[in-house]
């Protein structure tokens, strides 16, 4: 599949996408627009900015389809070996899983726009991108100038890009990968804090798991003039899209944890993936009971990693972590789902309000579920074992050599780093709907803290003695 992009007006938001396709022997194909993107787990629906399409032969005359869902189309091929398929796409989104184009940039998610034909996901493709002359492209995928070349579909639409005259970027290298960040906006980047800060935090997380998944990653940087925060992991990259631009070390700080939280993610989801999500289906939903796995541990090592490379004091640590007990207990203290059971749940509504006491986040609840397992590891085997190991043997048995795990398998891993069964954490913080205050009290005793609890769901987290066991979790 060969895929062209060009934006005739950028002014009003569209792009032009041409898909030819090659190779082709059947009488009929399908044609399908993803429904969803990886790293948020609802139907998205990207058909819907499509405003016009058609598909013509080799020689350029119309070929008879029809729409047969949603987002799929069935075409006649007529004998033709060679179709191409031809659309507009309105691309006026800056949240870092949508696409935008306008006069000054180019930002494209290509798992919204790109169509693919069924059975063709496996076979490489080319992105040609019709940019003007003093346009830089940041992106993960190999380059040929204004080419950027996939070994596949599933690659293609995992790599985002942005495209501008005004891209700002360094590198650093850490072990054999070399790590891009770029920034499209107006923000002015200090980069010695930068590359320094993001070069530490990077060697800590390749130390646990003693090896990148790839050879070269970028931070792909939006900054707005409006207050906005949020990411999305990707193959070779995450977007992250930030603002306001004027918001000084507010935004550092932002910057700082989303770009923590993501590069973990290019182990952990990216890699270390449950196996329903193998390979993704773009058509429909694809259930899976372990996001808590995906996202909340996520949660907790992307602040964890920031304490330990000494990016955080333990002052912004715990701030970072009084925050997340905060939404948990004031938002789901009673939610009647368990963690398995939201997981599930988001394809229905996991990013939007719940009504009362439903459902818990994956993020929050998930990223305390993880610290109760961490200290719990860690007391059990005085810090000689922890977190750390699991996912280090899930990186190693599942993630690098990219076969899907089960939550069966999870459970297994986890009691073989422990040593023992924990038939209570599973009842009580996964498959169980208990309120976590007992429990995750008692562990952070351990450590020296604990959660005071105050009037309409508020609380504090408190610093007691205990330094020696705080310090060995926090710096190891």
């Amino acid at each position: 599949m060969q895929y062209k992009i060009s934006a005739l007006n950028p002014a009003l938001h569209f792009f032009e996408v041409e898909c030819l396709i090659s190779n082709i022997s059947s009488q009929q194909l399908e044609i399908q627009l993803p429904a969803w993107r990886p790293g948020r787990y609802e139907l998205q629906n990207f058909a819907k900015n499509i405003q016009k399409l058609i598909i013509l032969s080799a020689k350029n005359e119309p070929l008879s389809f029809k729409k047969i869902t949603k987002d799929r189309w069935l075409v006649e091929t007529n004998n033709e070996t060679e179709i191409l398929v031809k659309y507009t796409y309105y691309a006026n989104v800056q949240d870092a899983g949508g696409s935008y184009v306008c006069p000054e940039f180019w930002y494209i998610n290509p798992v919204n726009l790109c169509v693919y034909a069924e059975g063709f996901q496996d076979e490489s493709c080319t992105l040609e991108l019709d940019l003007p002359q003093n346009h830089t492209i940041a992106c993960g995928l190999r380059k040929a100038q204004n080419l950027l070349l996939a070994k596949d579909y599933y690659e293609l639409v995992d790599s985002p890009l942005l495209a501008s005259a005004m891209l700002q970027s360094k590198s650093y290298v850490v072990e054999d990968t070399t790590f891009y960040v770029w920034f499209q906006g107006n923000y002015a980047p200090n980069w010695n804090r930068i590359l320094t800060d993001f070069e530490v935090f990077t060697k800590v997380q390749v130390a646990v798991f003693g090896e990148f998944p790839e050879s070269e990653y970028h931070f792909l940087n939006l900054i707005l003039d409006t207050p906005f925060y949020h990411g999305v992991e990707h193959r070779h990259a995450t977007m992250i899209v930030l603002g306001p631009a004027d918001e000084g070390e507010s935004l550092y700080d932002d910057l700082l944890g989303v770009s923590s939280h993501e590069l973990f993610h290019a182990w952990n989801i990216i890699r270390i993936r449950p196996k329903e999500l193998l390979p993704y289906n773009f058509t429909r939903e694809n259930y899976f009971q372990t996001c808590f796995v995906a996202e909340g541990i996520t949660t907790y090592y992307g602040d964890l990693f920031l304490r330990r490379s000494g990016v955080f004091d333990d002052t912004a640590y715990f701030l970072e972590l009084e925050t997340i007990f905060k939404r948990h207990f004031a938002e789901a203290r009673f939610a009647a789902q368990s963690l398995a059971e939201s997981s599930y749940d988001l394809w229905l509504d996991g990013y939007s309000k719940s009504i009362p006491d439903r459902k818990v986040s994956v993020y929050q609840k998930g990223a305390i579920v993880s610290l109760i397992l961490d200290l719990t590891i860690r007391k059990l085997h005085n810090h000689q074992r922890s977190l750390d190991d699991v996912m280090k043997i899930l990186w190693q048995r599942f993630g690098k050599p990219f076969v899907g795990y089960s939550i069966e398998d999870y459970q297994a891993v986890v009691e073989e780093v422990a040593g023992a069964k924990l038939d209570w954490y599973w009842q009580e913080c996964i498959f169980g709907n208990d309120s976590l205050d007992n429990r995750l009290n008692e562990l952070l005793d351990w450590v020296g803290l604990e959660i005071i609890f105050l009037d309409n769901n508020n609380l504090r987290l408190e610093i007691n003695e205990g330094a020696e066991n705080r310090d060995l979790w926090l710096m190891k």
